[in-house]
């Protein structure tokens, strides 16, 4: 819609696509929870293998690789999350709903998870636990003919230089295509949307001054400083 605004209009949230100048603006973000048994198991939980479940995220929750930020606000237990990312570029056909894919990213999910257990106690909805600024931290796209079908590639996430997450991407519980025919039910899909797709075992706090790095084999790697100073409770 065209017109006269009371404020500016916030910018377009936008992550760099490899081997081009046009970025890729940010429409939404979904994610999958307990997407790893193992993560599930560690979060003492067991995989509900009837459907995938979901958590959102808004845009400006984006954060650019190589950033350094704050310790999060409002928490004392900030837990980091390493993430297969995927990135649509047309609606989803419920027959061929790999089509919609435009690329893939390595992607950090961050956690307040003091607030998220707090949340889950009272049953009361995750947001001031997983929908934050800085709280979703993405990589550089690359486009899904480069990076090839997904199967065992590695997913891994270091801090201080020492592996924390490690996984294989074939260790999902729900495919992506599987992923996104069951999240098209709920919402109309299309370019600009991410999907998070789950953690592996392995998550655990940050701490000021931590230096996180996450890799997938194919993709390029995703950076994260904490800067050092206490957190802001």
């Amino acid at each position: 819609m065209t017109g006269t605004y009371l404020f500016p209009p916030p910018p377009v949230i936008s992550i760099p696509v490899e081997g081009q100048a046009a970025r890729y603006p940010v429409r939404r973000i979904f994610c999958v929870g307990r997407n790893y048994a193992a993560h599930a198991e560690e979060m003492g939980h067991e995989v509900d293998r009837e459907a995938p479940f979901y958590f959102t995220k808004s845009a400006h929750a984006i954060c650019a690789s190589g950033s350094e930020i704050a310790y999060p606000a409002g928490t004392e237990d900030c837990h980091y999350e390493m993430e297969f990312v995927v990135a649509l570029g047309a609606p989803v056909d419920a027959g061929d709903p790999m089509a919609s894919v435009m690329g893939y990213a390595c992607g950090i999910d961050l956690t307040r998870r003091d607030l998220q257990a707090a949340a889950k106690d009272r049953r009361r909805p995750w947001d001031l636990g997983k929908d934050f600024e800085n709280a979703a931290v993405m990589g550089m796209l690359t486009r899904a003919e480069t990076f090839g079908g997904i199967g065992a590639q590695t997913i891994r996430l270091t801090m201080d230089g020492a592996v924390v997450q490690e996984a294989g991407l074939d260790q999902m519980v729900w495919s992506v295509p599987e992923i996104l025919t069951h999240l098209a039910g709920f919402y109309t899909l299309g370019a600009g949307d991410l999907i998070y797709t789950g953690t592996p075992a392995g998550v655990g706090p940050v701490h000021p001054g931590a230096v996180l790095r996450g890799e997938i084999d194919g993709l390029e790697p995703v950076d994260l400083v904490i800067a050092p100073g206490f957190p802001k409770s």
